[in-house]
């Protein structure tokens, strides 16, 4: 990868913590995202997985890293809802508690929807929910980070705007919270936002304003997702890079942009338990370089297994 940055995937826990490890080397990912326990459940188990120690071991010999978990999707700490915004306050505190257990650096959550409540009291609302899931949780250099995600603008969500981001941002830093907060910008959710990011121009048209607005040391993590949705449509539905209405151009020049060594990203694409996962990481490496991209189509549709794909294993990126 330009200038040493990290790419990697969001793999699945069904594979058990070692193997997800060692699955992230075998496809070349240098990088990885979980799942701390169930993503559609607000129950959290009570301690770390019990083979939390051997991922820790595999981590460290493979050479993957950072680490990011990916917060439960039910998070919604912007709503006016009290019981849901307690509960969701709850399930980010256990995040944060167990991110150090699996060597997560990175806990992203989506910014979430103020439900119909205004961006105004949905901003205040979040900045309160993140203040108080960061009160009890670790502290210091290493603590891991909140990594707010931006949003496709559908459903009230939040942050679906640079603008709409700051302004969250902004409203932390009031309360001194700022410093433990960094940015994801999913590729997709910009797209569906009305962000067009698939020429050079349109991304560093993006990228100049995030600067701008919030400083591109803010921007920790990409979720690097092309998109099937139309552009401003306010959906979100990921596609294999390449194979969506983003393209290649525009990502992939946001890949080697010189401004972005210290990001990490993040692949979210479809069908990673049926080999996808190395199509698409092999994918990254192919427009880091500039070559053709690697072979691959959408999974079927239909329920039922899905034959995994045969491939060479990958480089490491």
């Amino acid at each position: 990868m330009p200038g040493g940055r990290r790419a990697g995937a969001h793999l699945p826990l069904s594979l058990g913590l070692p193997r997800v490890a060692e699955r992230a080397a075998e496809i070349g990912a240098s990088a990885l995202q979980i799942f701390s326990d169930n993503p559609t459940s607000w129950r959290r188990r009570s301690g770390p997985p019990p083979d939390a120690e051997e991922f820790l071991s595999r981590l460290a010999e493979l050479d993957i890293a950072p680490v990011a978990i990916h917060a439960a999707y039910l998070v919604n700490l912007a709503g006016p809802d009290d019981g849901l915004f307690e509960r969701s306050v709850q399930v980010l505190r256990s995040e944060l508690a167990v991110a150090p257990e699996l060597g997560a650096r990175y806990v992203n959550v989506h910014a979430g929807s103020h439900r119909g409540s205004g961006t105004e009291a949905g901003v205040s609302r979040l900045v309160d929910g993140l203040e108080r899931s960061l009160a009890d949780g670790p502290a210091g250099s290493d603590a891991p980070m909140v990594v707010l995600e931006n949003s496709s603008g559908g459903g009230a969500t939040m942050a679906s705007t640079i603008e709409g981001m700051a302004a969250v941002l902004d409203a932390a830093e009031a309360h001194g919270i700022d410093g433990r907060l960094g940015v994801c910008l999913d590729t997709a959710h910009l797209w569906g936002a009305g962000y067009d990011i698939s020429s050079a121009p349109g991304v560093e048209s993006v990228l100049s304003e995030f600067d701008e607005q919030i400083g591109l040391s803010r921007l920790v993590m990409i979720h690097f997702n092309d998109s099937h949705s139309p552009l401003g449509s306010r959906h979100d539905r990921h596609a294999h890079i390449g194979e969506g209405r983003i393209g290649t151009a525009g990502m992939a020049h946001l890949l080697r942009h010189p401004d972005l060594d210290h990001v990490t990203f993040l692949l979210e694409t479809p069908g990673m338990e049926q080999g996808y996962d190395q199509v698409n990481m092999a994918r990254i490496g192919d427009l880091a370089v500039g070559r053709p991209l690697t072979p691959g189509s959408e999974p079927a549709l239909e329920p039922g297994p899905e034959p995994a794909l045969e491939l060479e294993p990958a480089p490491r990126l």
